[in-house]
């Protein structure tokens, strides 16, 4: 399969990225359990957390055949590693590619775009920032699986900032630089409104839109925060002091960090998630929906951009490392960035289940918004933009919130 840099089309080969990482992962946890489980029954129990239910596993393996129980689990260990095998080859052999679907473009400048997921019929604009990591095509993940298409059908006209990777331009950016850029966008969306807009922030892509509606008061009717942190040490196990540092250091190497370095990051949240959803993947009929959902996903998993240097300094150092925004201490172009500040409609949304952005983190912006509206979804900080049923638990419920205070009464 021939590799392509175009969105949605990554080089499955890498897949999943980092693909050493990943591999070394799943072999590791497969030779630790064969060592875990001559430990057991020697004995040996751990002090720690998972003591108790070690020395319950312990005295069922005693009343057991050794021998017997000890193939059982080497044919188990056999039997994953041949269906992890076999659901990544699944995954690089199967026939979905993204479509390409075309969407006008309001405004461009550099590699960031402003596409318009308008119905065509007029109606109330969202402007919609996502993250700087990700393409923001999760957003719109696949037909009758897309977020904007579903604010579109109710009576929205959303908005979508398309960062693309970083041009010359954009690898010498700070966050400033970006909040900059997203004001131009801004200007452009309500110029083709012709009325004040509502903001959407998901993930990194809210704090952005926090900054950037700080900034920009008079043109923004209300503001919508998803997954959004802002108490980067509320959930310290969830990145460590360690990974910051190491991020920092990478951005002080050169002007961009790549992709590679950026996933070894999310990679070291739960080591295991590739093996667990390769070998589930590999039970799964090819021409089934669900299959279908789970390769579209995975093509913007693995279809990340690079960080610009700058950015990667203050995420690890400001944010990570300082914590200034929950501290009162971030500033964007000097002026501080509270969000106390913000005297208008504001939504939260903390995803139950989000194993990126701890819900505690977030939370803390419910506490600075005086008056935001909160939604806590029972779903994942991906599968709040992926999973089956999403549209019915959060995003008619977004659209309606976001209907109630841009609709003309």
């Amino acid at each position: 399969m021939k590799g392509t840099g175009s969105p949605g089309r990554p080089d499955r080969r890498l897949a999943p990225r980092p693909l050493p990482a990943h591999m070394a992962s799943a072999i590791g946890l497969w030779l630790s359990s064969r060592a875990a489980f001559s430990a057991l029954r020697s004995g040996w129990l751990p002090s720690s957390g998972a003591g108790e239910r070690l020395r319950a596993l312990a005295a069922e393996l005693a009343a057991l055949d050794p021998e017997m129980a000890a193939a059982a689990l080497d044919r188990e260990i056999i039997r994953r590693a041949a269906l992890y095998v076999a659901g990544l080859e699944a995954y690089r052999r199967h026939p979905y590619r993204r479509p390409t679907r075309q969407r006008r473009v309001l405004w461009q400048e550099g590699t960031t775009r402003l596409l318009d997921y308008g119905a065509g019929a007029p109606a109330p604009a969202v402007m919609v920032v996502p993250s700087l990591i990700n393409r923001y095509y999760v957003l719109d993940l696949l037909p009758g699986r897309s977020f904007l298409e579903h604010l579109a059908a109710r009576g929205l006209r959303p908005l979508v900032v398309d960062w693309d990777a970083p041009g010359p331009q954009e690898r010498g950016f700070d966050l400033s630089d970006y909040v900059t850029r997203l004001a131009a966008a801004l200007a452009a969306a309500v110029r083709a409104a012709g009325a004040p807009l509502a903001v959407l922030g998901y993930c990194m892509g809210g704090l952005l839109a926090l900054a950037l509606a700080l900034r920009h008061r008079p043109q923004i009717a209300c503001l919508g925060l998803l997954a959004t942190p802002w108490n980067f040490h509320a959930d310290p196990l969830r990145f460590s002091g360690a990974a910051a540092q190491a991020l920092a250091l990478l951005a002080d190497m050169a002007d961009s960090v790549p992709v590679e370095a950026i996933q070894t990051l999310f990679f070291a949240l739960d080591p295991f998630a590739a093996e667990r959803k390769f070998i589930r993947f590999a039970g799964l009929d090819p021409a089934d929906q669900e299959a279908r959902s789970f390769v579209a996903l995975e093509d913007w998993v693995n279809d990340g951009v690079p960080l610009a240097s700058g950015v990667a300094r203050t995420c690890a150092r400001s944010w990570y490392g300082a914590n200034e925004p929950a501290r009162g201490l971030w500033r964007v172009d000097g002026d501080p960035v509270l969000p106390r500040r913000w005297r208008r409609p504001a939504l939260v949304v903390l995803p139950g289940r989000d194993r990126i952005v701890p819900p505690c983190s977030a939370a803390a912006l419910v506490a600075e918004l005086e008056g935001a509206s909160v939604l806590r979804p029972a779903l994942g900080h991906v599968g709040m933009m992926a999973a089956a049923r999403a549209p019915s638990v959060l995003w008619t419920p977004i659209a309606e919130w976001l209907r109630a205070r841009l609709d003309p009464v």
